[in-house]
């Protein structure tokens, strides 16, 4: 079969066992150089006068600081890899250099093992290069060892005399190459080349020019006072920076050794206060009575039915959870906010439920299915209760009532039902405490924060819902098709 020759136009491949190259003052690819610190150090922010190429990647960045310390710096520095069969050889890059105008002078670094340098010392033989090339070729230390050496590179194995290192330097002194007697003569070679090239007039030095300022890690310019570093989060509730979590302000250890309860928590994390003692029992009890209506209500079912899937915990009660809305549990707000609207504005409750008909709202927190006039829902009335012995005022709760009063006159089951009950007491509480202005009482309202006791509350049944399920190991759900009704 006939080998085809293929043309990779201007682009060479370098390795595969390469740590890269750079072009100085344009790109590097691949880890060469170093840190941004090395890469400043060795001049490599500019490019000078010198084509550097060699087999060893490590050597590399000793030989880029070399460079920099005798001439004006590299130009290009190329690590071609110490495999036997690398993708380019030194002789191509140096032939490639050679073709560059900027570069006034080659670095070589080859090494013991393989013939790779003898295609170079071919081409300075035929005049291929007219260009001085300072070369050395390390591993000289090999011939110490009474048995052949295996160095750190895959090629870098003597396989015989030729691939020596000393035969492959003499070849390339003989062919016309700059070769000192060793490793480190290496630098005072690279500097006397450089300097016969200035003082012929071949070259003249590259201008220094200010390297760019090198930015300061921003942890370290944030610990000195340097920079103010943007935020991508604003916390006002909690700090745990400390040797303990804070809530509000307050040590967690202090919390417990005060004996604070749930309700106190929940004001510090939500109202970012304190509230008195009866704000927060009055929280802790809507916790418990709204933390289960049930296994059929529509939240309970839907983590009954994730949990009998086999889910885990988190969806069994994100399924419950992503029910909740003003058909189920979501009306304290809305409660609280007409309510509130219509108590400020002076409303009666005939014209209260009847601008809401016109409108086509269904008053929220009134209305149940099951509970009647003559059969009131008990959570009501314990929350009642307990605001009438404990609150400053229950203005809006006492508001809410008579609101009631007239929807049972238009129908039995037109109840105040739990979610009226808490919109309207919260009202009471916010108003009562005197710890809230009028816009955070608005605020609250409007943000969400009363159904956030509800999704609370029912989290703590939606979770028991899943953990029966799953102890009892039931199977999973299917809806009996009979429970259907099937139509076209």
């Amino acid at each position: 079969m006939q080998r085809q020759t293929i043309s990779y136009l201007s682009q060479v491949v370098i390795g595969p066992a390469t740590v890269g190259g750079i072009q100085a003052g344009a790109f590097k690819i691949g880890d060469t150089a170093g840190t941004i610190d090395n890469i400043i150090q060795c001049k490599l922010y500019r490019p000078g006068s010198v084509g550097f190429v060699s087999k060893s990647g490590g050597m590399s960045n000793e030989l880029y600081n070399t460079i920099a310390r005798v001439t004006d710096g590299i130009y290009e520095g190329i690590a071609i890899g110490g495999d036997v069969f690398p993708g380019s050889t030194l002789s191509d890059h140096v032939l490639r250099f050679n073709n560059i105008p900027q570069v006034k002078m080659v670095v070589v670094l080859g090494e013991l093992g393989g013939q790779d340098e003898y295609s170079l010392v071919e081409a300075l033989k035929q005049g291929k290069i007219n260009k001085p090339v300072v070369a050395w070729v390390s591993g000289t230390c090999a011939t110490l060892f009474k048995s052949e050496v295996q160095f750190g590179h895959a090629g870098a194995k003597s396989g015989g005399e030729m691939e020596s290192a000393q035969a492959k330097n003499q070849a390339l002194r003989d062919a016309g190459a700059v070769v000192p007697t060793s490793y480190e003569a290496f630098e005072g070679a690279i500097k006397d080349t450089f300097e016969k090239l200035v003082e012929a007039g071949k070259t003249t030095p590259v201008k220094e020019v200010s390297p760019p300022q090198i930015p300061e890690d921003l942890s370290t310019a944030i610990k000195s006072g340097k920079v103010r570093a943007p935020t991508h989060i604003i916390s006002t509730i909690s700090d745990d920076r400390g040797e303990e979590p804070c809530y509000a302000g307050v040590p967690m250890s202090s919390i417990v050794e005060q004996g604070l309860g749930v309700g106190d928590v929940i004001s510090l994390l939500w109202f970012k206060r304190s509230l008195p003692r009866y704000c927060t029992r009055f929280i802790e009890i809507c916790v418990m009575l709204c933390a289960d209506h049930g296994p059929c209500v529509s939240g309970a079912h839907n983590s009954i039915v994730t949990a009998r899937a086999g889910k885990d915990l988190v969806s069994c009660l994100v399924s419950g959870l992503l029910t909740i809305g003003p058909r189920f549990g979501g009306a304290i707000d809305d409660a609280a906010r007409y309510f509130k609207d219509a108590y400020d504005k002076g409303l009666t409750p005939y014209e209260f439920v009847e601008s809401m008909k016109k409108k086509g709202i269904r008053v929220p927190g009134i209305g149940h299915r099951i509970k009647r006039g003559d059969n009131r829902d008990k959570r009501v009335e314990l929350l009642q209760l307990y605001a009438r012995e404990n609150f400053p005022s229950v203005k809006y709760m006492e508001y809410a009532v008579q609101v009631e009063t007239y929807t049972l006159s238009k129908a039995n089951n037109l109840v105040l039902n739990v979610d009226g009950a808490i919109g309207s007491l919260f009202l009471d509480l916010l108003a009562g405490s005197g710890m809230f202005t009028k816009p955070e009482i608005d605020e609250i309202v409007e943000i969400g924060y009363l159904n956030g006791l509800f999704v609370l509350a029912r989290s703590i049944g939606l979770i028991g819902h899943t953990f029966d399920q799953k102890r009892l190991k039931q199977p999973l759900y299917r809806h009996p098709w009979e429970d259907v009704l099937y139509t076209k």
